[in-house]
């Protein structure tokens, strides 16, 4: 957090005690609900403290710090200020909405209302503004939002898991939505190339991660493809196997948590990586694999029942065998060595919180009305290689993973020092021929955080690549997920091409390295 009012819209007012010095609150009692000594109370809404509001005989309405208190004659609730989802004065009635806390992974729309006097109803009206532009600072209020249930996502639960956990928080906050079902792969493709962009500000895929895949690109085929990037924000409610978007830009895999962080979020430029294969193009938003961890995802959906599970068994039948995946590798560095890297996340993560009015992706065009996607810098796998790029042979490729993002599972950090909008992917590739001991205290480091310092491991910030498999007839090569062809493909990161939402509009819900 940060002390700059302008850049932390839960900061305290000016002029009124922190929340961390309540001097009514009993410090022997949990956060939420306490008991308060009895203290007078006022009698009308009182100018020099605007955020208190006086409700019935003997209860107080105060905005306080990050919490909205319900103060009662001898008891209080607080409410996070993150959780009020909306607020409303009606006639002479108050009713303020908010997320409350059923269990660790369960939030549950509730309500609170009280009565106001006549003579105060200008006071309360205004109160009510002011608890909505603290609650929401500078995320966008009442968001339009063009929902994608995919049923058939994970276990099958997409559509139960929407209907009962996420649907009724954004109803709560008021969101405008529009449900539909994607029947079959490839649909959300289509759906998201014939969106208006001026009728909504959210695409929300209750999905795995394939349903973002396919919007991006949908949005992608379109002939304003930079605008419409811009324009709207993808977001996934995790609801698939693969929740690795729901884990770094809400910092959950639950979807009713997921559900308050869109309601909450803050629009985020997110770069996007161009896939040309052959004589296609398609854009990638979370990874691209070749080796173990490709294998580990596509090879495993004969046991798709076992939900998140099956990465890890995959991933391990793979490291027994010691398989091998021979490659010729061809990269464009930015960033080589890992001091240089943890220098440069260090000094993103210092910076305040950016509501995306900030534009810290130069490279957006600033009338991308009738843009398609950027030219290719770099070219295609077809072209020559790039003279800048350096390229060598790697005969005993364990895994070659590249990632935008940090998390590809909720116990698998790959890359601590993943940026949204640093223009660059983070790439790791890990010798295959090494002992199976190290092998697996290889992947133990993965949930432990500290894989990123692995002298085995090679980490590197790149701007494009080229890989050729070699010595292998069949494979698997996974684009955010997806199989595509076994052949060579070239990869070119986009800056800021896309919009998400996230909590701090600059970084990833996720430890980076030490």
């Amino acid at each position: 957090m940060t002390s700059d009012q302008s850049q932390n819209p839960f900061q305290d007012p000016p002029g009124q005690p922190s929340s961390r010095d309540d001097p009514f609150r009993d410090p022997q009692q949990p956060p939420g609900l306490f008991l308060l000594e009895p203290r007078p109370l006022p009698d009308v809404f009182t100018s020099d403290i605007p955020a208190m509001l006086k409700v019935g005989i003997d209860t107080t309405l105060t905005i306080e710090g990050d919490s909205l208190l319900i103060l009662e004659s001898k008891a209080t609730l607080a409410i996070p200020l993150y959780n009020v989802l909306w607020a409303e004065l009606t006639g002479h009635e108050i009713t303020v909405q908010y997320a409350r806390t059923e269990s660790p992974d369960v939030l549950r729309p509730a309500y609170i209302n009280y009565a106001v006097n006549k003579s105060s109803r200008d006071d309360a009206q205004s109160w009510v503004q002011q608890l909505l532009d603290r609650a929401y600072g500078k995320a966008q209020k009442q968001k339009r939002i063009k929902v994608l249930v995919n049923p058939f996502g994970g276990k099958g639960n997409a559509q139960r898991l929407y209907i009962k956990e996420i649907e009724p928080i954004f109803a709560a906050a008021r969101c405008t939505l529009d449900v539909e079902q994607t029947n079959f792969q490839g649909q959300a493709v289509d759906l998201a190339e014939k969106l208006d962009i001026g009728e909504w500000d959210v695409v929300a895929c209750c999905s795995g991660d394939g349903i973002p895949h396919e919007v991006f690109n949908g949005l992608g085929k379109k002939k304003n493809a930079a605008k419409a990037l811009q324009k709207l924000a993808v977001v996934q409610l995790p609801c698939g196997s693969g929740n690795a978007m729901s884990l770094n830009l809400n910092g959950t895999n639950s979807c009713s948590a997921a559900a308050l962080a869109v309601v909450k979020g803050l629009r985020t430029p997110m770069d996007l990586v161009s896939i040309t294969q052959g004589d296609r193009r398609y854009l990638s938003f979370l990874s691209q694999s070749v080796g173990i961890v490709a294998e580990s995802d596509l090879a495993t959906d004969n046991i798709r029942w076992m939900g998140p599970a099956r990465f890890t068994v995959g991933f391990l039948l793979r490291l027994i065998n010691k398989t091998v995946y021979p490659c010729d590798l061809a990269v464009g560095v930015e960033i080589e060595d890992k001091a240089s890297i943890k220098q440069a996340y260090a000094h993103e993560a210092a910076k305040p919180p950016n509501d995306g009015t900030e534009d810290r992706s130069p490279v957006r065009s600033s009338d991308p009305d009738n843009t398609g996607l950027p030219s290719l810098r770099f070219g295609t796998v077809k072209d020559a290689l790039p003279e800048e790029w350096t390229s060598n042979p790697y005969d005993n490729m364990g895994n070659f993973y590249a990632g935008n993002m940090a998390y590809m599972s909720p116990d698998a950090n790959f890359f601590q020092a993943a940026l949204p909008s640093d223009g660059c992917l983070d790439l790791v590739c890990i010798d295959g021929d090494i002992p199976r001991s190290k092998a697996f205290n290889t992947m133990l480091a993965v949930e432990s955080m500290t894989f990123f310092d692995l002298p085995h491991v090679s980490y590197r910030k790149i701007s494009g690549y080229r890989i050729v498999p070699r010595d292998q007839k069949d494979g698997y090569i996974s684009i955010d997920g997806e199989r595509v062809p076994f052949e060579p493909f070239q990869a070119e990161v986009h800056r800021g091409l896309g919009t998400v939402l996230s909590k701090t509009g600059h970084l990833y819900e996720a430890k980076g390295p030490a």
